[in-house]
């Protein structure tokens, strides 16, 4: 199945670079312009310099500015294929939360194989700039996020890793403290890369950039760049991480509906009761019964508008499935499905080329976010929702089905720059 291998990773040389706490970024489609200035004002090496490049022949000068700062022992190259243990400790809402997993170079196969399996759609422009990124660059500077099936021998061996002292660990801004140990041992590299052979992949974040390395790629060997299995840019780099970890952490991302003509929350409670229980929340019990629903499984959100808030519970997963007979019922039980469908289209009138261009149809990550727009008048309703589970997203993706867009985010973020995969010279 998943096709794996140790690598040399490029890396910063701190003696030359500065603290590897300044060098490093979150994500680049979650990091502002203001943010970019910021994380470069503290220093001119960030990576954020080659991650999220921006001006006219931006992809050029990023080619030249990463040759330069290798040429300058900026970055350097391990000498050692190896893997790279990696763990993020952090906390939420007062509790203590630790993930490990590991990075490695992934087969960039395409998802109709089956061995790599998304969960939700993609947008043409984000994997255009990724692209012409990789064509300067031939490097990854940031990892895929995937998710595994459990499996005690491999947990056996990270924790035997981790037992080890660090050869990297800093504590971000936000109080993530990021930990990388470096797997160079022959017998324990060998014994990962085997356990991985009969195992399914699930991208938690980074559908963009795996697509775009398949594509890229196919590029390579239709150009005649490259022409056998083994050769750099057959793979990309990634984190694995188990699915049943307790560190996993999905926000919800709530739904913010806005410019509607002819809202109107009587009606809409109105249309919705054959289909949904209904009834009225207090502000302080929004959080509290939304938990209580997701432990008990029900399909279940609550709708903001003018200061009231209406908790909407399906009233039997039957309805859902009904609504999407051509879909598995892990897709048509997902909230955000229901949510979708059974409301924000059946009821409101929005269709789904509405939500995903955002004209009526915006997304938060924050509750406050959501009831403050519509406080200000900004927007009619929204819907504070509960988050995605993790095996929700895995049966769909085994289902080979996509998401809504916006139905997952993992968090925190995977960090870049700690560890980045120059795969052709």
């Amino acid at each position: 199945m998943a096709n794996i291998r140790p690598f040399k990773a490029l890396r910063f040389n701190t003696e030359k670079a500065g603290d590897i706490k300044s060098l490093c970024c979150p994500p680049y489609d979650i990091v502002s312009e203001e943010e970019r200035k910021e994380l470069l004002s503290e220093n001119e090496y960030n990576i954020i310099r080659l991650e999220l490049p921006i001006g006219e022949n931006r992809y050029e000068e990023t080619g030249k500015t990463l040759n330069k700062w290798i040429n300058d022992d900026i970055l350097r190259k391990d000498d050692t294929e190896s893997y790279y243990v990696y763990r993020e400790d952090f906390s939420v809402n007062g509790k203590n939360y630790s993930f490990t997993g590991f990075m490695t170079e992934l087969e960039a196969v395409p998802f109709s194989e089956g061995i790599v399996l998304p969960h939700e759609e993609t947008l043409s422009k984000a994997k255009k700039d990724r692209f012409e990124l990789f064509k300067a660059t031939n490097c990854n500077f940031s990892q895929i996020y995937a998710l595994y099936n459990d499996d005690d021998a491999v947990d056996e061996i990270l924790k035997e890793v981790t037992a080890a002292p660090t050869t990297v660990s800093f504590t971000d801004n936000k109080g993530v403290t990021h930990s990388l140990w470096i797997i160079k041992d022959n017998e324990t590299k060998e014994k990962l890369t085997s356990l991985f052979a009969d195992k399914k992949l699930y991208i938690a974040d980074g559908h963009h950039r795996y697509e775009t390395s398949v594509n890229y790629k196919n590029y390579l060997y239709e150009n005649g760049i490259i022409s056998e299995k083994e050769e750099g840019g057959n793979f990309v780099l990634t984190m694995l991480v188990s699915m049943e970890s307790d560190g996993l952490v999905v926000f919800p991302t709530h739904r913010i509906v806005r410019d509607l003509s002819d809202f109107s929350r009587e009606e809409i409670l109105k249309s919705a009761c054959n289909s949904f229980e209904i009834s009225d929340l207090s502000s302080d019990k929004v959080d509290e019964s939304l938990e209580k629903l997701y432990l008990d499984g029900k399909k279940a959100f609550v709708m903001y508008s003018k200061g009231n808030y209406d908790l909407f519970v399906l009233r039997d997963l039957s309805i859902a499935k009904k609504r999407h007979p051509q879909n598995s019922e892990a897709y048509s039980g997902l909230d955000v499905t229901v949510l979708h469908s059974l409301l924000l289209e059946d009821v409101f009138g929005i269709d789904k080329e509405n939500m995903a261009n955002q004209k009526n149809l915006i997304y938060t990550k924050v509750r406050a976010e959501a009831e403050e727009a519509v406080d200000k008048g900004e927007a009619n309703c929204a819907f504070i929702l509960n988050p995605t589970k993790v095996s929700e997203i895995r049966d769909v993706a085994l289902a080979g089905e996509k998401m809504p867009q916006k139905s997952t985010y993992f968090y925190p973020k995977l960090i870049t720059g700690l560890v980045m995969n120059k795969f052709r010279d």
